[in-house]
């Protein structure tokens, strides 16, 4: 899902890290907390506490999301749902689960954490804010009552039944047990949120044609953010369902285009990537074993006065559980795979031998004929 992160710590046995994309809205919060908010509400200070304010309050912001994907990832290990990690992005955070919830139950559980988890910091900070009264500079308690008024807002806004927010997952979790269908539920939550994501891209258009240029912006950003998410994540849904019970070896490409170890770049470039057309290659030896995977990635990242001189075997993926599968294996099976691991390609093995090669866009391909054919059954 994230492709430049960087990894910040781990609590729990969850790696906390953010996409770049956080590092922007970092230093946008901060720099609107310190010539916006805290000047408005306690003007009169000197310009260097309103920065120290807002990278306070930044801080706080992002201690606070972290504890909110926090209380998510807690309740998914307690039903057995294993998390990658906590990613921090432009559009706050995620809990990163490798599967999809087992149970409406689990389901509901897990999404009502973070809310939760939000309105009881929303509420600490409240009551410290109020507790100390004089007894703590007035910068401090403002940044405390800002942390209080931001939890709340961020609990509030999760609970909007709109998929894929908190709400609209607890909405998934109800309609799952009153319909029996996790796919179904996944429609009706995901078109929600998706008709909730237009609504507020019309929004920040109206903000923006009021003069609130930055408001309407964030409105609108949101409301694409909203829907790409809830029109990927019943795609995604579709295509498990399609592929339930299915075996890995009805969607392969057999038998795949291999490459020797022992081939330079270049020739891999010139014999195979310009002539085949294909994004990657497996990487076997004389005895049909598979050692890897090379891709066009792999090469570009090599200097192209050097392709004659490197080898395929010096750039290519060894391979292994992250991008090889068994032909036997349930299709589903190879798309939590090709997630959890961030590849696009899977080498398919039948015991110690390379039979073919899988491809995410081949089990889109085959979700489209299925719709074409079939329609949204």
């Amino acid at each position: 899902m994230f492709a430049r992160t960087m990894d910040l710590f781990e609590i729990f046995g969850f790696q906390v890290r953010v996409d770049i994309t956080w590092l922007f809205l970092a230093a946008l919060i901060t720099w609107s907390l310190a010539t916006g908010y805290f000047p408005q509400i306690e003007p009169g200070l000197a310009a260097r506490t309103y920065w120290w304010m807002g990278i306070a309050g930044m801080i706080g912001l992002f201690l606070s999301i972290v504890f909110h994907e926090l209380s998510h990832s807690l309740v998914a290990r307690r039903f057995g749902l294993p998390i990658r990690g906590i990613t921090l992005f432009l559009f706050g955070g995620v809990a990163e689960m490798e599967q999809e919830p087992v149970s409406p139950k689990a389901e509901f559980l897990m999404a009502i954490a973070g809310p939760i988890s939000s309105f009881l910091l929303a509420g600490t900070f409240y009551l410290l804010a109020a507790a100390a009264g004089d007894a703590l500079p007035h910068p401090v308690v403002d940044v405390l009552g800002y942390l209080a008024l931001l939890n709340f807002i961020l609990a509030a806004f999760n609970l909007l039944p709109a998929f894929p927010l908190d709400g609209g997952r607890m909405l998934r979790a109800v309609l799952w047990h009153r319909k029996g269908s996790s796919r179904d539920a996944t429609r009706i939550a995901a078109r929600i949120g998706s008709h909730f994501g237009v609504a507020l891209i019309v929004l920040g258009i109206l903000n923006a044609i009021g003069g609130n240029l930055v408001g309407g912006f964030w409105l609108g950003l949101i409301g694409l953010f909203l829907r790409s998410s809830a029109l990927a994540h019943m795609q995604e849904s579709a295509l498990r369902h399609s592929l339930e019970g299915e075996r890995v070896e009805r969607y392969m490409t057999a038998p795949p285009v291999t490459v020797p170890p022992t081939l330079t770049l270049r020739e891999l470039v010139d014999r195979y990537i310009y002539r085949e057309r294909h994004e990657a290659y497996p990487v076997s030896d004389s005895s049909g074993r598979p050692l890897g995977i090379v891709s066009v990635h792999d090469v570009r990242a090599q200097p192209r006065e050097e392709w004659g001189r490197i080898t395929v075997g010096q750039v290519m993926t060894e391979s292994g559980p992250g991008n090889t599968i068994d032909a036997d294996a349930d299709a589903v099976r190879a798309l939590s795979t090709m997630q959890k691991n961030g590849h696009g390609r899977l080498l398919v093995t039948r015991g110690s031998q390379l039979v073919g090669i899988v491809a995410l866009k081949d089990l889109l391909r085959l979700l489209s004929l299925r719709m074409d054919l079939e329609g949204d059954a």
